[in-house]
C-alpha cells in the first residue's frame, strides 16, 4: 500500500479533508473546542498525578508509623534517626496481639527464612492465595513502600522491613488503597463533569460569539450573491449597495473594503462596456441603414448599363455582372448586420401564431430548388405545430440552417428536417441534420459567434458571410428558445427548441 509522504499515512489527511468541507464558523468553533479539550485534559492529568502522589505520600507516612508500631509491639523497636534502639524494656507480644493494636484493615505478616509464618488483618487472620504468598515471600526488605494487588484483599500499599536482630526475619505491614482509589475516582468524575460542562458552555457561547464576529463576512457573501444574480451580460451596470461596516482595522473589514473597491471597478468597467456596445450597435445600425441606398444605386446602374441597346464588350459585361453579384452579396450582409443590431438593441419581434410544420415544408422546398444535388427529407407530425413568434424571422432561421447544410456539405449529402413536440415542458424541437463530414471540434464552441466560418473541408466552395448561425441564435433567443449543436463525422445536427402555444399545449 502506497502512502503520500506529505501526509504521513493513508488516514492522516482525513481530519484536513473533514475541516476543508466545513464552514469557517464550524472550523473556528471546532478549533476552539479542541484547544479547550486539550487544556482540560492537561489540567486533569496534572491534577490527577499531583493528587495521586500526595495521597500516596500521606499513606506511606501512615504505613511507616504502622510498621514501627508493629515492630515495637513484637519487641524489636526500629532504631531511631541515630541508629540506636529506644530505651525501655522490649515487649514480646504475639503477632496476633500486635495486629489487633493496629488500625482497621491494616495488614501484618512475618516471613521467616522464605516462609510466611503469620498474617493478620487487624483483629484476625486472613486467607491468602498462593500468588499472594509468593509475592510476600519474595518482596525485598528494603523499607521502600510498594503497591500490590492482593487477590483476596484488593490493592494494598505494603512495606517490608528486616529484623536487625534475627537474620532471615522480615516484617511486612500494609494499608489498603481503597481510600486513595476512591478519592482519585471521585476527583476524576468531578473533573470530567466540570470539563464537559465547560466544553458545552464554551460551544454554546463560542457559537454565538463566532456568529457575531463573522456577521460582516456574511454581509460580504450576501452582497456577492446579489451581484451573481444580476444580468450583467445584458448590459445591467447598476450594482447593489456596498458592504457596510468595512472597517479596515479588522481582517473582515479589510475583505469588505477590498470587495467594495472591486465592485466599483466592475461597475465602471460594465458602464464603459455598455456605452461602447451601445455606440457600436448604433454605428452598425446607422451604417447598415445608410449603405442600403448606395448599394441599391450601384445595382441599379449596373443593370441599366447592361441594358444598353448597343453592343457591350465581353469584359465590360463580365465586370458589370461581378458588380451586380458583389452588390447583391453586400446587400445581404448589410441586412444581416442591421437585423443583428436590432436584436441586440432589444427591438421586439412580431408575435403571432406560426405553423412550424408549414414553415418547414416551405423552407425545405426552397432549399431543394436551390441545392438539387442534396437529398432533402422531411419528418413531420400529423398535426400542425404552432408557436408564437415572427414568421418571417423564423423562416430566416430555418433557411439559414438549411443553407448552412447545403453550403458546407458535398453533393449527395442527405439533409433531414424534423419537427417534434414534447409535453413536459410544452416545447417544439426543430432539427436540421446532415450526413456531411462534420464540424471540427475546435470550431464548435465559437460556431454561433459572428463572422465565424466553417472549415473549408466541410464547405463545397460557396460564399458565406459568417453571420448566418449568429442570426439563428439571436432570433431563437429572442423567441425564448435555445439552439444546440452535435457534430461528428457523418452526422451534424442543429436543434432549435421553442415554447409551444399554451392553447395548443393544453389541447384547447
Amino acid at each position: 500500500m502506497s502512502t503520500d509522504p506529505g501526509t504521513g499515512g493513508p488516514g492522516s489527511g482525513r481530519p484536513a479533508r473533514w475541516l476543508g468541507r466545513r464552514t469557517l464558523r464550524g472550523r473556528l468553533i471546532a478549533g476552539l473546542l479542541a484547544l479547550l479539550a486539550v487544556a482540560c485534559a492537561a489540567v486533569g492529568i496534572v491534577t490527577f498525578v499531583s493528587l495521586h502522589g500526595y495521597l500516596l505520600s500521606q499513606l506511606d507516612q501512615q504505613l511507616v508509623q504502622a510498621s514501627h508500631r508493629y515492630q515495637a509491639c513484637l519487641g524489636n523497636p526500629p532504631p531511631d534517626a541515630d541508629g540506636e534502639s529506644p530505651p525501655g524494656p522490649p515487649r514480646h507480644d504475639s503477632p496476633r496481639e500486635c495486629s489487633q493494636q493496629q488500625q482497621q484493615q491494616t495488614f501484618s505478616a512475618q516471613v521467616r527464612d522464605g516462609f510466611l509464618t503469620d498474617n493478620y488483618i487487624s483483629y484476625g487472620p486472613c486467607t491468602l492465595s498462593h500468588a499472594d504468598k509468593a509475592v510476600l515471600t519474595s518482596v525485598p526488605a528494603d523499607g521502600q513502600p510498594f503497591t500490590s494487588d492482593m487477590s483476596s484483599l484488593g490493592d494494598y500499599r505494603l512495606l517490608a522491613v528486616a529484623d536487625p536482630d534475627q537474620p532471615g526475619v522480615t516484617y511486612i505491614t500494609g494499608l489498603p488503597m481503597t481510600q486513595v482509589n476512591s478519592t482519585l475516582r471521585q476527583v476524576a468524575i468531578v473533573e470530567i463533569a466540570v470539563f464537559a460542562a465547560a466544553l458545552v458552555l464554551t460551544g454554546v457561547l463560542g457559537t454565538g460569539f463566532v456568529r457575531l464576529s463573522l456577521r460582516p463576512l456574511r454581509r460580504v457573501a450576501a452582497t456577492a450573491t446579489r451581484v451573481t444574480e444580476l444580468p450583467l451580460a445584458s448590459g445591467e451596470v447598476t450594482l447593489p449597495d456596498r458592504v457596510p461596516d468595512a472597517d479596515p482595522r479588522t481582517e473582515v473589514g479589510q475583505v469588505g473594503s477590498a470587495f467594495n473597491r472591486m465592485l466599483g471597478h466592475v461597475e465602471a468597467a460594465l458602464a464603459r462596456r455598455a456605452a461602447s456596445e451601445s455606440r457600436l450597435r448604433r454605428f452598425a445600425a446607422d451604417a447598415s441603414h445608410e449603405l442600403r441606398t448606395p448599394l441599391a444605386a450601384i445595382r441599379g446602374y449596373a443593370e441599366l448599363a447592361r441594358r444598353h441597346p448597343g453592343p457591350v464588350p465581353g469584359d465590360i459585361a463580365h465586370a458589370l455582372a461581378r458588380v451586380e453579384s458583389e452588390s447583391a452579396r453586400m446587400s445581404v450582409l448589410v441586412d444581416e448586420l442591421l437585423l443583428l443590431a436590432q436584436l441586440d438593441a432589444g427591438r421586439p419581434l412580431a408575435k403571432e401564431p406560426v405553423d412550424l410544420t408549414r414553415l418547414a415544408i416551405d423552407t425545405t422546398s426552397d432549399a431543394r430548388a436551390a441545392s438539387p444535388g442534396h437529398h432533402w427529407t422531411l419528418e413531420l407530425p400529423d398535426e400542425p405545430v404552432l408557436v408564437e413568434g415572427d414568421e418571417h424571422r423564423l423562416h430566416q432561421v430555418l433557411a439559414n440552417l438549411m443553407s448552412n447544410a447545403a453550403t458546407h456539405t458535398p453533393e449527395g449529402t442527405t439533409v433531414t428536417v424534423a419537427v417534434a413536440t414534447a409535453e413536459d415542458p410544452p416545447t417544439v424541437r426543430v432539427s436540421v441534420t446532415d450526413t456531411g463530414p462534420g464540424i471540427p471540434d475546435d470550431l464548435q464552441p465559437a460556431l454561433f459567434e459572428r463572422f465565424v466560418r466553417g472549415d473549408f473541408a466541410r464547405s463545397n466552395g460557396g460564399a458565406s458571410t459568417g453571420l448566418g448561425l449568429a442570426i439563428v441564435q439571436a432570433v431563437t433567443t429572442a423567441h425564448g428558445g435555445t439552439v444546440s449543436l452535435a457534430s461528428r463525422p457523418g452526422h451534424t445536427s442543429f436543434v432549435i427548441t421553442l415554447p409551444r402555444l399554451a392553447s395548443v399545449a393544453t389541447g384547447a
